[in-house]
């Protein structure tokens, strides 16, 4: 009965110890571990939290990258402008050859503004309003949740942060912007009307007009430097963002893994040991077994015999050999508790 016991205790110890090493976890289920199980329940779920946040920082940052590569590539047709009214203030220069090249550059400026869209937004080419991107996921003291924002307000005035405007049906509105709205210049003191950057035509400017276009267009490289500033670093503040976030969710990953992981090296060592004993415990119980049927066999000669003693010296050291098998598992029975009791 001892054995059979034993055999039993084992084989309940050996079928936990296996669930851990096949799932990998010590706490898998409430009834494990109520308190850890919750914990790492709640956490999980936060965690899957943390990677929408990541993907909708990464789609964020595309927009936000898209919008800054079309303000600088802007600024760069701008300042190409600027160089070519420069040399139309020499004498002699054909200002009819050189208004030909600024029409290509003001055409271009007209396509950055256009392809600057991703995911159906565009950052450069809009009517005044508010851009928002997802910047993080908060859990507060008290168990509440919320995702946080970081907003850029878009402005179609003269000097704000978009090349052109737009209409409610969503096509660029080339008499607003940076780019699209009318300027003034000043030569002399003296302040002069401009038209806007695209749809400035030199052919016919005196040598004021030239100087005041020049000035005009130092306001609007300003406007457009703060513009891409402003994007460079909301840029920034998503990518400090997305570091963090990746660093939160291997951090909670780790801590999950603290409550609920199993350690596996304890666990195969447990499971060796398990193994041998239920080996033990099996020898143990079918000795056991066949001792019972040499007792019955004993006594059996016994009655058939008397109280003589035997003078058969084979039945003599067979009864020895049946005296050495109940030590041997008296022998196992006491290895088989010692395993147990270290395992």
């Amino acid at each position: 009965m001892a054995a059979l016991q034993t055999l039993r205790g084992v084989n309940d110890s050996l079928k936990d110890t296996q669930g851990r090493v096949s799932s990998g976890y010590r706490v898998e289920k409430a009834a494990d571990n109520a308190a850890y199980w919750s914990i790492a329940t709640t956490m999980r779920s936060d965690n899957l939290a943390l990677s929408a946040v990541s993907d909708a920082l990464g789609l964020g940052a595309a927009k936000v990258d898209t919008a800054y590569a079309a303000m600088d590539s802007a600024l760069d047709i701008v300042s190409e402008i600027k160089e070519k009214i420069v040399a139309a203030t020499e004498k002699g220069v054909d200002k009819t050859k050189i208004q030909q090249e600024l029409d290509q550059l003001q055409e271009q400026l007209l396509s950055i503004a256009q392809s600057a869209s991703f995911s159906g937004e565009n950052w450069v080419a809009g009517a005044s309003g508010t851009k928002s991107v997802v910047s993080s996921f908060v859990r507060d003291g008290s168990n509440a949740v919320s995702v946080k924002m970081t907003d850029y307000v878009l402005d179609s005035g003269t000097l704000g942060n978009v090349l052109f405007g737009m209409t409610s049906t969503g096509a660029i509105e080339t008499s607003s912007g940076i780019i699209g709205t009318a300027f003034n210049g000043t030569y002399g003191g003296t302040v002069i009307a401009m038209p806007s950057i695209y749809d400035l035509d030199i052919t016919g400017f005196t040598q004021g007009q030239l100087d005041a276009a020049l000035s005009g267009i130092e306001l609007v490289l300003g406007a457009m430097t703060a513009a891409g500033s402003a994007l460079g670093s909301i840029s920034t503040r998503i990518q400090l963002q997305e570091n963090l976030v990746s660093g939160l969710h291997d951090s909670i990953d780790s801590g999950i893994g603290r409550l609920v992981d199993a350690d596996m090296e304890e666990e195969s060592s447990r499971l060796s040991a398990l193994q041998t004993q239920q080996q033990l415990g099996i020898q143990s119980l079918s000795i056991a077994n066949s001792s019972a049927q040499n007792i019955l066999t004993l006594f059996r000669s016994r009655s058939g015999t008397g109280d003589a003693p035997s003078k058969n010296p084979a039945g003599r050291f067979a009864r020895r050999g049946f005296l050495h098998e109940i030590a041997d598992i008296s022998v196992l029975i006491v290895f088989v508790f010692i395993l147990r009791s270290r395992a």
